[in-house]
C-alpha cells in the first residue's frame, strides 16, 4: 500500500514539474523567441507610449477617426463578450435600428441604402479590432469634412491599411480600425 502511494506520489511531482512549470517555460520561451510582438500582446507603442493593442478593438467616437463595429462590453476587455440578445429579441431589433439610423445620419447615406453588417451588428468578443473595407471606405467622407483633407488621400489610407484574407483564402479582407487611426493621426 505504501509502495503505491509513494508511486503515486512520484508521478504527481514528475507531472507537476512537466505540465506546471516545464512546458510553460518552453512555451514562453519560443513565443518570445518567434513571435515577441504578438506574445506581448501585440502593443502599439509611439513616443514610449502604449497607445492601445492591434488585437483589440478600441473606443472612436470623434467624427475625426474611423469607428469600429459596435462592443457589448463598450470595449472592456475584462467584461467582453456579446449582448446574448437573439435575432427574435425587441431590444436586439432597437440596437439594430438606432445603430442604423446613426450610422446613416453621420455619413450622409440615403434611407433605404443598406448598411454593412459590421457597423450594425456587435462581434462575438465584443472587442473585434476590424472592420470591413467596405465600412471603412463609407467612413472617408466624414472623416475627410472632419480633418479637412481630400477624400482621395483617405481612400489611399484605407486601401494601404486593408489586410488581405490569411494565407489567401481565410477569412474575409480587413482594416484594422486602431491602425488604421494611428496612420490618419502620422
Amino acid at each position: 500500500m505504501t509502495k503505491l502511494i509513494l508511486q503515486s506520489l512520484k508521478l504527481t511531482l514528475v507531472f507537476t514539474v512537466l505540465t506546471g512549470l516545464a512546458y510553460p517555460l518552453l512555451v514562453t520561451g519560443i513565443a518570445q523567441a518567434c513571435f515577441r510582438h504578438q506574445a506581448n500582446g501585440s502593443f502599439e507603442v509611439r513616443k514610449g507610449q502604449i497607445l492601445g493593442s492591434s488585437l483589440l478593438a478600441q473606443k472612436f467616437e470623434s467624427q475625426r477617426y474611423f469607428w469600429p463595429r459596435p462592443s457589448a462590453s463598450d470595449f472592456g476587455a475584462v467584461p467582453s463578450g456579446a449582448s446574448n440578445l437573439g435575432p427574435t429579441s425587441q431590444a436586439q431589433q432597437s440596437n439594430v435600428t438606432a445603430r442604423i439610423d446613426t450610422f446613416r445620419s453621420a455619413h450622409a447615406i440615403p434611407k433605404g441604402t443598406p448598411v454593412p453588417s459590421d457597423m450594425v451588428f456587435q462581434s462575438g468578443s465584443g472587442l473585434d479590432p476590424h472592420i470591413s473595407p467596405e465600412s471603412a471606405l463609407l467612413q472617408v467622407h466624414r472623416v475627410a469634412s472632419a480633418r479637412k483633407v481630400a477624400e482621395s488621400t483617405l481612400t489611399v489610407l484605407v486601401a494601404q491599411a486593408t489586410e488581405l484574407p490569411q494565407f489567401g483564402f481565410l477569412g474575409e479582407p480587413r482594416v484594422n480600425v486602431l491602425l488604421l487611426n494611428l496612420a490618419l493621426d502620422r
